[in-house]
């Protein structure tokens, strides 16, 4: 069980330089809790891969998409395993085909071309604002967010894709994981507002953390393993709510590194990235060797799971930029360091809005005339 701390929380990072019996102690507890915690994963997918030498091991936070030879306190990077930012071929050409299967549909479900699918935003204030800073269900977006830098777009399909913000402030992880969730009806009166239905969402990005973390990697509690539970418990709601969903992508946090409120500090916000890493590894071993992930739940995409995937990764480690120049600068940020100001959305946005226009599993329904493939 996650244990929440009340109060304020002081992080004391370990310095470990100081002392080898340091590196040897968070070594030892980096491996019990990986096995602990993933028992089913081949030897090659195990977060510890790079742990056996420490001048590789830091506790200061890095893109998971540059940790090539570097373990963050004894857990690997890449967003695909065991330390690539590939997808493997086999769960690529899966997400192709079920790319290739969404298709217009009526309101109950039925395809028919003069229909309609929908992709669905789902997550708390932060993925709420990036989707769509606008009210809170509304058919029109500003410009600077995705949804409403998408409706501009005019290589965007506008005949057959309805995007719906349905992320909602406020509710976090825990608010999604089981279908009786209020959300879901907000979610179904967004829905039918627009005149569409359960029926024809086929698409879902999923953006979620815990409210007010209190205990980092490597502990056998992290919050980080809390959030993978709570993430495998909604994609499994999705798939029993929305009987057609094909495809879910997970974005992990921005950076927040300059928050004023405990609501999601760093270094939560950065280890989300491992909650997420974890949770695809989790479905794409399961495929594999047919075991379930004792975290992560059962992820059979052929029956209770859909396919899942990465969207895009968007943390960098504040004003340092990433090697494809992302940074976070303050003004990025609202007062209180955590949900992102006007220029904080754009960034997203943009993100969003390229890779469902060139990612391989996406463009056939996202791009007006678009190949999947």
């Amino acid at each position: 069980m996650k244990k929440l701390l009340q109060g304020s929380l002081t992080f004391l990072d370990i310095d470990r330089s100081r002392a080898v019996a340091a590196l040897s102690a968070i070594f030892t507890v980096s491996l019990s809790v990986a096995c602990a915690e993933h028992p089913a994963a081949p030897l090659s997918g195990l977060e510890v891969r790079e742990a056996s030498n420490p001048s590789n091991i830091t506790s200061t936070p890095v893109p998971l998409t540059e940790m090539a030879g570097i373990a963050y306190k004894g857990y690997t990077g890449g967003l695909y395993p065991p330390s690539s930012n590939t997808m493997p071929a086999d769960h690529a050409l899966e997400g192709i085909a079920r790319g290739r299967a969404i298709i217009p549909r009526d309101l109950q479900g039925n395809p028919n071309r003069g229909g309609k699918y929908v992709l669905l935003t789902v997550g708390m204030s932060n993925a709420r604002n990036e989707a769509c800073t606008s009210v809170d269900g509304a058919a029109t977006c500003d410009s600077w967010s995705f949804i409403g830098r998408a409706d501009a777009d005019p290589a965007v399909n506008h005949t057959s894709l309805v995007m719906i913000n349905g992320a909602v402030g406020g509710l976090t992880a825990p608010a999604w994981d089981d279908p009786a969730d209020k959300a879901y009806a907000i979610v179904r009166d967004r829905l039918t507002q627009r005149g569409l239905s359960e029926n024809q969402v086929q698409v879902v990005w999923i953006k979620e953390a815990n409210a007010q973390p209190a205990l980092p990697l490597p502990s056998a509690d992290a919050d980080a393993f809390a959030l993978e539970r709570s993430l495998g418990a909604i994609v499994r709601t999705l798939k029993a709510v929305y009987p057609n969903l094909q495809q879910v992508f997970l974005s992990s946090r921005i950076y927040a590194g300059y928050a004023t409120i405990d609501l999601n500090p760093e270094p939560y916000a950065y280890e989300s990235g491992f909650s997420v890493k974890w949770l695809i590894r989790a479905q794409l071993n399961q495929r594999v060797n047919g075991v379930v992930d004792p975290v992560a739940g059962d992820l059979n995409y052929a029956t209770v799971a859909p396919w899942i995937a990465w969207g895009p990764y968007l943390w960098a480690n504040g004003a340092t930029p990433r090697a494809d120049g992302l940074r976070w600068e303050p003004q990025d940020f609202l007062a209180d360091g955590t949900h992102p100001s006007r220029t904080g959305v754009q960034k997203v946005a943009g993100f969003l809005l390229t890779f469902f226009k060139t990612s391989p599993q996406t463009r056939c329904w996202f791009v007006a005339g678009g190949v999947c493939g």
